[in-house]
């Protein structure tokens, strides 16, 4: 197969169970927009997509709400996280800290290296590393 034969990443989906919390998480705390959102009663879902620029230039992040979901999702042990680059991650994670977020690795260099990371809960536990990079 040729090399980057016309692919291009569009989206990653999360599953989550509020959605009005996840939007508020990734537009508000984390700064990203909400591009689209779109309700499909006959299946009883919704899909809300959000980024950091439109989804035409960008990967972007799908949000998927199902209607009927009343128990959180098993994340399972295969996904690792999302990872999103921010010029100051201590300043990052004292505000999502003041906002409630969890954050189970506070801001500090990464094991065996100098680049500062975190890593930050949403509120369906999935993980997200913010990486310092100017």
């Amino acid at each position: 197969m040729p090399e980057n034969d016309g692919f291009r990443l569009l989206h990653t989906m999360l599953r989550v169970r509020d959605l009005d919390k996840s939007l508020d998480f990734y537009t508000r705390l984390l700064g990203m927009q909400l591009l689209r959102k779109t309700d499909f009663p006959g299946g009883k879902f919704t899909l809300a997509f959000v980024g950091y620029g439109d989804e035409e230039n960008n990967a972007v992040i799908e949000l998927t709400h199902n209607w009927d979901q009343a128990e959180p999702y098993t994340l399972g042990d295969g996904y690792g996280h999302i990872a999103i680059a921010a010029a100051d991650v201590y300043g990052v994670c004292e505000a999502l800290a003041k906002a409630g977020a969890e954050i189970p690795r506070p801001a500090g260099p990464m094991k065996h290296g100098t680049r500062v990371i975190a890593f930050v809960k949403d509120p369906d536990g999935y993980m997200i590393e913010l990486v310092e990079r100017s």
